[in-house]
């Protein structure tokens, strides 16, 4: 029986806490790619107003265009050319998508990615794999059941300086509570990263 060639179809996912690069990662990512002349479409949460409205940005401050959607819907429009959103005569199906902050988007993600790899389209997504709790966020774990190569990242323990694996939440300057909403938007004023032995919850 004859084999289909292989068409350059895969997932790639990049997790970690926060502060281990993994927009950067992402951001290198891209940046190769659009080198590589290869059209590519990068995605934002519409929640993660940190930095820029229109552009994916690392802490460093290394910055590619992305676009801001509040839904997974919204960017499998955008990919495909449907609605209104785009001219679907004169659309052509990108070589690379990317995905900043995963973890936000909703479980239509899992689906969009694995339709995209097997339309031939190299997919990169970039997320926290644990929440501030240390527990498994949102789509993350089946989007890393399912891709063909991930790389985990680890930060800096502010406390000790070990490999950092969590993301500590503060407020007040304190740990937050075990009960508190898992998402909460913020950056150096509200987390830290953390080793397995100094991440902390309150109850």
């Amino acid at each position: 029986m004859l084999k289909s060639p292989y068409h350059g179809g895969h997932l790639e996912v990049i997790v970690g806490p926060m502060f281990s690069g993994k927009s950067e990662e992402l951001i290198r990512r891209v940046g190769r790619a659009v080198i590589a002349r290869q059209h590519v479409a990068v995605f934002k949460p519409v929640i993660d107003d940190r930095y820029h409205a229109t552009h994916v940005s690392s802490h460093t401050g290394r910055i590619t265009p992305a676009v801001a959607v509040p839904n997974t819907l919204q960017a499998r429009q955008l990919i495909f050319g449907q609605g209104d959103l785009l001219d679907a005569g004169s659309h052509v199906l990108p070589d690379v998508v990317g995905f900043d902050e995963a973890q936000f988007f909703d479980g239509g993600l899992v689906p969009l990615a694995l339709e995209l790899a097997d339309l031939g389209v190299r997919v990169i997504l970039a997320g926290l794999d644990l929440d501030f709790r240390g527990e498994p966020f949102g789509v993350m774990p089946e989007l890393l059941s399912r891709a063909e190569s991930v790389e985990k990242l680890t930060a800096i323990c502010v406390i000790c300086g070990a490999p950092a694996t969590r993301t500590q939440r503060l407020i007040g300057g304190q740990p937050a509570r075990r009960s508190d909403p898992v998402v909460m938007v913020g950056a150096a004023e509200s987390y830290e990263a953390r080793c397995r032995v100094h991440h902390e919850l309150n109850g």
